[in-house]
Order: structure tokens, then C-alpha cells, then sequence
């Protein structure tokens, strides 16, 4: 992450902070010892350009979890130094401290947008350009990059996707619930917690789906699993539905909430068309 900004002290008090256990990894140009004689000396040197305000760049460089519980003080400076050359902030005034108060230890870093010449460092696009430079700094150290934690990412949702998908067919096919209150309750025995989506009109705008540290919309799990979907699917009992219709209503977990009259009607016509099939099947006249 980088940004140029302007709260120069406050953000250099936040990166020397030693309740994180903050440690200066890297320093240039600069001889204080605190954030306050830091900052002046990055004002002395800013102060020759009036016209930009944004004068400090601000970067946070975080390994993985995995990767920063591996690093030792010589490789996190090595990666700043790296970061340095790839953004071609060599020469400027900058200092850097690792944040260890938690599992996760990341840099931060500050450099003086002003150059000892006067100059404004440009920092157009300063956001991606520093991700570009951190992803090449890890693929030059080995480190994992961002792709792959993103790849990684993606891998697991889908898996769970299709978990989801398998503990949804097997519980429509295998134990055919009657209502959503069934069908939520045998989701929960395979271990997939299905919570209702309620807006502020207290009406039922779907289902998500929590499995193994992942929560999906429905339509993120499958097409196939949109509410409407899911309704075409259980077995409505008629009467049941003919109220759900009348009142654009059901209760579901023990809470009465609003329907859309669509989803109102579909459920309805799921429930005749059941009801038609079992009468056809006991061989009575309709």
C-alpha cells in the first residue's frame, strides 16, 4: 500500500509507536532519535517546495503471515532497500519500522517526497506502482506474492462452492425439506449454517451460506441456489403456500418476514403443481 500525504508527525508517531514493539529497520539521510526530530528534519528539506502539500510518501510493506514469522531484522531491511530501488527512491530521506505487536509483522515506511534538489517525487498512480514493486521485491527473495495469496484465495472458495453445492443437492434429493425452516436446519446438521437475508423492510431477500470460514450469497455458491431456485425445489405444503401468497408473508425461524409477491407466486405454484402430481399418483380425478 502508498499514498502521499500530509500529517507527516502524526503518521511517523504511529510508525515509531513501541507499545507495537516497533523496531527502525531501515533509515537514510536522518540522524534523529525520535518521530518529532524525524519529522523536522523531513520539514527542513520540504520547506523548498511551498507548492506541494502531500510532501511525504507513506508505504506499508506486508509479507505473509507465514512468510513474516521467517524474517529475520537483515531480510526485512533487505526488503525495504529493495522496495527503495523499485520505486527509485534512492537518495531521499527515509526511515522504516517493523510492526511486531502482531502475528502479522509488516513495515512501515517514510520517505521524503521532496528530493535535496527541491523536486517533487510524482506519484501518479503510487498505489499500484508500489504493488508492482512489492510483488517484484517477493518474487526476487522468494517470497510469496500477492497473485499467488489471491490465486490461493480463490482455490479455496471454489472448493467450498462446491462443497456447498454437494451438502444442497444432497439434502433437496435425500431428505426433501417442507419449508425453508427444514431445509435450513438440515444445511446446519452438514455442518453449512444458512442465514436469511433480511433488508430494513424486514423482507426476505435470500440466503447466505457460511461453511468452513467462507460467506457466500447464494448466487455465489451456484446459479442454482438463489432463493427463488431453492423455493422451486422443497415441497411447499399447498395450504401453507396459498397463505404465503395471500399475506406475502412466511415465518421462517420463528420470525414472520415479507415476501416478493414473485417469490410469494412461485412458491404457490410449486405447491399445486405437488399437490397435482400426488393426486395424478393416488389415481383421484381432478
Amino acid at each position: 500500500m502508498g499514498k502521499s500525504i500530509s500529517h507527516t508527525g502524526a503518521s511517523m508517531g504511529y510508525g515509531w509507536n513501541e507499545e507495537k514493539d516497533a523496531k527502525v529497520v531501515y533509515r537514510e539521510h536522518l540522524a534523529g532519535d525520535n518521530p518529532k526530530e524525524i519529522t523536522q528534519e523531513f520539514k527542513i528539506i520540504q520547506t523548498q517546495n511551498h507548492r506541494c502539500k502531500k510532501n511525504t510518501l507513506s508505504f506499508v510493506l506486508s509479507p505473509t503471515i507465514k512468510d513474516g514469522q521467517k524474517l529475520k531484522e537483515k531480510e526485512l531491511k533487505e526488503i525495504t532497500e529493495r522496495f527503495i530501488k523499485e520505486m527509485k527512491l534512492q537518495e531521499r530521506q527515509a526511515i522504516a519500522f517493523v510492526h511486531q505487536d502482531k502475528s502479522h509483522r509488516h513495515i512501515h515506511l517514510y520517505v521524503n517526497r521532496i528530493g535535496f534538489d527541491g523536486t517533487a517525487y510524482k506519484d501518479s498512480y503510487i498505489g499500484k506502482r508500489s504493488q508492482q514493486a512489492a510483488e517484484k521485491v517477493a518474487q526476487q527473495m522468494g517470497l510469496t506474492t500477492v497473485r499467488e495469496v489471491q490465486q490461493e484465495k480463490l482455490n479455496e472458495i471454489k472448493n467450498v462452492r462446491h462443497e456447498i453445492k454437494h451438502v444442497h443437492e444432497k439434502v433437496i434429493a435425500e431428505m426433501k425439506p417442507k419449508d425453508f425452516d427444514q431445509y435450513i436446519k438440515y444445511m446446519k446438521q452438514r455442518n453449512v449454517e444458512v442465514i436469511p437475508s433480511i433488508n430494513k423492510s424486514n423482507q426476505l431477500r435470500g440466503f447466505r451460506f457460511e461453511y468452513k470460514g467462507q460467506n457466500l450469497k447464494g448466487s455465489e455458491v451456484h446459479r442454482s441456489m438463489s432463493m427463488r431456485r431453492i423455493a422451486e425445489r422443497i415441497g411447499f405444503n399447498r395450504n401453507v403456500a396459498q397463505k404465503i401468497v395471500k399475506e406475502n408473508s412466511l415465518s421462517i425461524l420463528g420470525k414472520t418476514v415479507g415476501l416478493s409477491p414473485n417469490l410469494a407466486a412461485n412458491i404457490t405454484k410449486k405447491a399445486i403443481k405437488m399437490a397435482v402430481k400426488k393426486t395424478i399418483g393416488l389415481g383421484m380425478e381432478i
